[in-house]
């Protein structure tokens, strides 16, 4: 199958070459010639722009986005458009909200374009050797890309989720899940780091990775993490929030879920970009005034 990828990023770079890897045409589009010469140093045909990316591509055209959520997708759309033709599919591997997933399906079905959504799991490693991808999509779409999911994804790692904003959807609430057991993993492991005992974290985590109960892949990243730092000094206790974790506590509130772990992993996020907390000094301020407890001054 021919593919024209449009976002040569960790992801879209390392997808590219998966798919490479089982026979596929790449042609590959980003928006600095760099990334562009750098992608077709690895192989993939390079497109220096969205032109030629869509003439090098056989009717029924594919094209599959791996570019950041929001309006950035709306404008590859917007100047897709008029270069494609009825029949043709957009794919959107990112992690767009479902929402404005189901939006543009109406509106690129209503000038004849087919349109599907692919959650994306596995990271950059995934995305090389073998993702973990949902699909929402018509089923005549999704019929005519299994193959190409198959390829691209570990044994068992695709599902047809449904009709096209599904995909993103399931990851979404994916990604809420992943916030909760790293910050389980993160809070353990400051208990340990913090206890009685003179632990080796990384073999804790190693133990923990054959035969525990919580093994898994984030305990074999947390291994390898501190194989490379044992006590992380060389990074800053700041954990960015990219949006997910966020969409996935408004859903939860919109239909009257309890979702309490993962909205307090994403608060935690949040409390990490601050430099300093007005909430926590106020707390200070209100037990010195009313018990006479000490206060931290600058």
């Amino acid at each position: 199958m021919r593919v024209g990828l449009i976002g040569l990023g960790k992801m879209g770079l390392n997808l590219a070459l998966n798919m490479l890897d089982h026979g596929h045409e790449v042609i590959g589009y980003a928006r600095t010639k760099a990334t562009v010469d750098y992608a077709a140093a690895q192989g993939i045909k390079g497109a220096y722009s969205l032109g030629e990316l869509v003439d090098l591509l056989k009717t029924p055209r594919l094209v599959w986005l791996m570019i950041p959520a929001g309006p950035a997708v709306d404008e590859v759309i917007e100047h897709l458009l008029p270069l494609l033709s009825p029949g043709d599919i957009i794919v959107d591997g990112g992690n767009s909200h479902y929402k404005d997933t189901l939006r543009r399906y109406e509106y690129l079905k209503a000038r004849g374009i087919r349109f599907a959504d692919s959650g994306t799991s596995g990271g950059m490693e995934g995305a090389r050797y073998g993702a973990c991808c949902m699909v929402g999509a018509e089923d005549e779409v999704f019929a005519y890309l299994e193959h190409l999911f198959k390829d691209i994804t570990v044994p068992g790692g695709y599902l047809h989720t449904g009709p096209p904003g599904s995909g993103h959807y399931v990851k979404m609430v994916h990604n809420g899940i992943e916030y909760g057991m790293m910050q389980a993993i993160g809070e353990g492991m400051e208990v340990l780091a913090k206890g009685p005992f003179k632990l080796d974290l990384r073999a804790v985590a190693g133990v923990w990775r054959h035969g525990s109960v919580i093994r898994g892949w984030l305990m074999d990243l947390m291994e390898k993490a501190l194989s490379k730092d044992v006590t992380l000094e060389s990074i800053k206790d700041i954990a960015y929030s990219s949006g997910e974790g966020l969409w996935t506590v408004e859903e939860a509130l919109r239909l009257k879920v309890p979702a309490p772990v993962i909205t307090a992993a994403l608060q935690m996020r949040y409390r990490s970009e601050q430099e300093e907390s007005f909430a926590t000094k106020v707390v200070a301020a209100l037990r010195h005034e009313f018990g006479g407890h000490e206060v931290a001054r600058k």
